[in-house]
């Protein structure tokens, strides 16, 4: 009986114990179906759902010709494990200071800062700050050289000696060119933050879009055969060109930098522009920075051209002279008593030699020696407030000129709109008491050098597919408004080379044999709040060259000069900066010498400069692509064009330029046969970072390029048979720099070839610069612009 009733209790707990048992299961079945289930759900779309988002390769800058001066490129960033993943892990840093040693001499780092990393962290990997993000292809190398270094015997060794040091792969903007036209383009942060220039301005046409991938795995992680997947494709950036010329810019890089090295001035801006088309050629400020290492520092983010407001000084004298010829008020042979010029109840204008003038002279010399006077007599006297303000207006001065630059101001009319006296607006006509741009100074001047219109200045050609090489968007001309009429324009121009060839000119110090140059100085002082700053001032000249039908605008401003020779400025710092890159620019565009403009011994070197320079024609490109190798030979001869073919098969299967694209005579041409494993490494000594990068593509090799200008020195030998993906390491240097030109021999006041302060002459009283008086400087009584208003008040320019 006991033991029947030990029997049924069992049956009895064991029922119990089941039926707990599957209570409690359906209860957890019903928790994970209810309470559970979007959470669980989320959790197997995770398994078997596999997102990933697709980045855009970010779009190339490059110049007029192709020439890349900005790319997306690989890059890598450095990562150390300070803490081993288990007990027989190995691979993490053992010595941090053997670690910090090696890496600081690669990285660039402070060895100090490394160390502290690498001891002080917390985490079990770390990154070593800016120094080891994104670091190049080069300093890849290096680290895996140090990691596996080579004996003496040349053995290399098997046991990596910077444990716990390894490499992500990334990709960075890369600037090849260093810090040329750093201001244009701007920089990427290691972010991958647009900051500055083009890169900010065209963020949105360069990055691109980014896309997207899905598809549904099975366990082991393959791809179910009716899974369901998205693919959207991410859409790369455009590629941009720049209207700015590659070589050009090379001009005005070197004489900025010959400049600033001899005179320290704490500013320098260059634009060079093609006044037929209102296309900037080149754009060079200083100080500048290297947008590779811009965490380095950066003493100047203002590209001065487009941001910077200045008094322009004389040089804007040619818009008071334009308006006073389109409306019949200047007479180049009437005269003029010069010296001093007195509004009833106002202070004194004088001329800029301390008012001492050159006797009663015609008008026409009063333009050539700068004279304050003349200009006043013309736009107080003829023009009047609404004419001259009008005219002002119609020149753009006040107002945006819609150039693809960030940050662009439209300086300061003020005492044109709200003159306190006839003494304020008066002498805005010769550039006091207005602000302006070095922008707005180049549409004005550009206006007067193209027959009279007043064209929309243009940094950006044209962007195109990088993918289809199809041009997406293309700038061309575009008048705002015709401001003088053609007769006006070329009349202006025939009294501005006056200005430079007249032995009373005082632009004579910017002549350049064998080209007829027009332009004008100006020299203006610096302001701190409303007080003059004595013996600080903002050289300048613009000219355009040839006269009659000008191929390049130049404007040079050179912000106060570590010199105490005030007096020649003009004639010993801006005059070389302006010739070197005039001069050099128009025989690189093979622009003819002007037998007409030259004189003496300069005829026979014009002669000489026009017998040296090959005529040249335009061609229309043929298509070469499926022609036999020796045919496209012979037809790229017959059309004096140089061609390079590469590869070793007998048929012709791409070619660049691209069929039917406009060249001209003697330029360069490549083709790719059908075969192109053997070809050969060319030298490329000589040849353009463009050049290479066109023939590395061919045979998709890597290319590595430091320095700026053109091939010195490439890592594979020429001759070497190449089978393609090699990476090449290329060498760029500038062409020489330009000898420094002769020193103008200094002369009496008044012939220096500047005016004020160059042609004070007399210094005894006030130094007061050119259109304004020794009496105005004492008294303040200019009303110069508000530095709230103007925000230009003693800024470099």
């Amino acid at each position: 009986m006991e033991t029947k009733r030990r029997v049924n209790w069992r049956i009895l707990l064991f029922a119990l114990c089941v039926i707990i048992g599957f209570s409690s299961l359906s209860m957890r079945l019903w928790w994970l179906q209810t309470v559970e289930a979007a959470k669980i759900m989320d959790y197997a779309r995770s398994q078997w759902d596999w997102e990933k988002t697709l980045k855009p390769k970010r779009g190339a800058i490059m110049d007029r010709n192709g020439e890349i001066l900005a790319y997306e490129g690989k890059a890598y960033t450095v990562n150390a494990r300070l803490k081993p993943m288990n007990e027989k892990d190995q691979d993490y840093v053992k010595d941090p200071y053997y670690t910090a040693t090696t890496l600081s001499r690669i990285l660039n780092a402070p060895m100090d800062y490394l160390l502290k990393r690498l001891t002080t962290s917390q985490s079990n990997v770390i990154e070593l700050g800016s120094w080891g993000q994104k670091i190049t292809e080069e300093q890849k190398k290096l680290i895996e050289e140090a990691q596996y270094p080579k004996l003496p015997s040349g053995e290399q060794v098997k046991t990596n000696q910077l444990p716990g040091i390894y490499l992500t792969e990334a990709t960075r903007r890369f600037y090849p060119n260093n810090s040329f036209a750093a201001h244009v383009l701007g920089y990427i942060d290691l972010y991958d933050n647009p900051k500055m220039g083009l890169e900010l301005q065209l963020d949105e046409e360069l990055r691109g879009e980014k896309g997207e991938m899905a598809i549904m795995t099975d366990g082991a992680g393959y791809q179910l055969p009716d899974g369901e997947h998205k693919y959207k494709p991410a859409e790369d950036g455009k590629n941009v060109y720049l209207t700015i010329d590659r070589q050009i810019q090379d001009y005005v890089e070197q004489a900025l930098d010959v400049a600033e090295k001899e005179f320290k001035p704490k500013g320098l801006m260059v634009v060079v522009s093609d006044p037929q088309t209102g296309e900037i050629l080149a754009m060079g400020n200083r100080p500048q920075f290297n947008p590779n290492t811009y965490y380095k520092g950066i003493t100047n983010f203002t590209n001065h051209a487009v941001t910077s407001m200045f008094e322009p000084g004389s040089t804007f004298k040619i818009i008071t002279l334009a308006a006073a010829i389109e409306e019949g008020m200047f007479n180049p042979n009437e005269e003029y008593q010069s010296g001093t010029y007195t509004i009833k109840g106002q202070t004194p204008i004088r001329d800029h030699n301390n008012g001492r003038g050159w006797g009663k002279i015609s008008f026409l010399k009063g333009v050539q020696r700068s004279s304050n006077v003349v200009f006043v007599k013309l736009a107080y006297e003829r023009l009047k407030l609404e004419k001259l303000k009008a005219y002002f207006e119609k020149f753009g001065i006040g107002s945006l000129t819609g150039i693809e630059l960030p940050y662009e101001k439209k300086g300061n009319i003020a005492n044109l709109e709200n003159p306190r006296s006839p003494r304020d607006w008066a002498v805005t006509s010769f550039g006091q008491g207005v602000t302006v741009t070095a922008i707005q100074q180049i549409a004005a001047v550009g206006a007067i050098a193209n027959g009279g219109e007043l064209l929309k200045p243009h940094i950006i050609k044209e962007m195109r597919d990088p993918h289809t090489g199809a041009v997406v968007h293309r700038t061309g001309r575009e008048v705002v408004r015709r401001v003088v009429s053609t007769a006006t324009a070329k009349q202006t121009r025939d009294i501005l080379e006056t200005v430079v060839e007249d032995p009373d000119g005082t632009g004579k110090a910017y002549r350049i044999p064998g080209y007829s140059v027009a332009g004008k100085t100006g020299t203006a002082q610096k302001y701190e709040g409303n007080k003059i700053l004595e013996g600080h001032y903002i050289a300048s000249f613009i000219g355009f060259a040839p006269k009659d039908n000008p191929r390049l605008l130049v404007y040079v401003v050179v912000d106060d000069p570590n010199t105490s020779e005030y007096t020649t400025y003009s004639s010993k710092i801006v005059a070389p900066i302006f010739k070197s890159v005039m001069e050099r620019s128009l025989q690189y565009l093979q622009q003819q010498p002007d037998l007409q403009s030259a004189s003496g011994g300069d005829k026979k070197q014009a002669a000489a400069q026009q017998t040296a320079l090959p005529p040249v024609k335009e061609l229309t490109l043929p298509k070469f692509i499926d022609m036999a190798t020796t045919t496209a030979q012979l037809r790229a001869k017959q059309d004096e064009l140089e061609v390079t073919i590469v590869g070793t098969g007998t048929k012709i299967v791409e070619q660049y330029p691209a069929p039917f694209s406009k060249v001209v005579s003697g330029q360069k041409i490549t083709l790719i046969t059908d075969r192109v494993e053997g070809t050969q490494m060319p030298d490329l000594t000589g040849k353009s970072l463009r050049d290479v990068m066109e023939f590395a593509s061919i045979l998709h090799m890597n290319v590595n390029a430091t320095g700026v200008g053109f091939v010195d020195s490439q890592s594979i030998k020429a001759g070497t048979a190449l089978k393609g993906g090699e990476t090449l390491l290329v060498t760029l240097k500038s062409e020489s720099e330009p000898a420094p030109p002769a020193p103008v021999p200094d002369v009496q006041a008044g012939q220096d070839g500047a005016e004020s302060p160059d042609d004070q002459g007399s210094q005894e009283t006030s130094g007061a610069s050119e259109g304004q008086s020794e009496e105005a400087d004492a008294s303040g009584d200019t009303n110069k612009p508000e530095e709230g208003n103007t925000g230009q008040t003693s800024a470099s320019p």
